[in-house]
């Protein structure tokens, strides 16, 4: 009967140590992945505050075209200054506040996308060094934030799908782990656009 006893008393130790290991090393996988989806948001706003960084430089040397559409460039610093205000916090992320992100800076790619195509009415400014430096570093950058965007896809997917796997799921639900957004394509962007000649 003791014998009997002891036994269960080992199992129960067993197991309590088993569920305490689970825990535990789940609980740090959920912390060592968060902190990298953490991370990454880091390098997509630095990539983004370096194209925020380039625009009033831009900016000042379009302003230099006397005949220059100021509408066009006012609609570029008032997009800027929309999509710098938008922050989001990576701790607490939700899908909404990635939308409120991605549509500032929607907003902003649009205006820049304005705003080359007006420049092609500007042969001069075209040849202009300094702007075409500019132009330079504004391609570069967009390929930055494609990049980073793309790496934080893969970091936060990594990361829901870690915690929502069978037992990591219990405890990213006890510990409160959620499920970080994704940055999704812009609307429309499925369709090829058309083409006329």
């Amino acid at each position: 009967m003791k014998n009997r006893r002891n036994l269960w008393i080992i199992v129960i130790v067993v197991i309590i140590a088993m569920i305490g290991f689970s825990a535990y090393s789940n609980y740090n996988s959920m912390v060592t992945k968060n902190e990298k989806v953490d991370e990454q948001w880091s390098n997509v706003g630095t990539a983004y505050q370096r194209r925020a960084d380039l625009i009033p430089n831009l900016v000042n040397t379009v302003k230099g075209y006397a005949d220059f559409e100021s509408k066009t460039l006012t609609a570029v610093i008032e997009a800027r200054a929309k999509a710098t205000s938008v922050q989001v916090d990576p701790k607490n992320m939700t899908d909404a506040d990635m939308k409120r992100f991605q549509d500032a800076q929607a907003g902003l790619s649009g205006s820049l996308s304005r705003l080359m195509v007006t420049v092609e009415q500007y042969p001069n400014l075209k040849a202009n060094q300094n702007f075409l430096d500019l132009q330079s570093q504004l391609e570069g950058t967009e390929n930055r934030i494609s990049t980073e965007r793309r790496k934080f896809n893969e970091m936060a997917r990594d990361y829901n799908t870690f915690i929502r796997m069978f037992p990591k799921n219990i405890w990213s639900g006890m510990f409160k782990f959620d499920k970080k957004p994704y940055f999704e394509a812009a609307e429309g962007a499925d369709k090829a656009p058309a083409v006329k000649f």
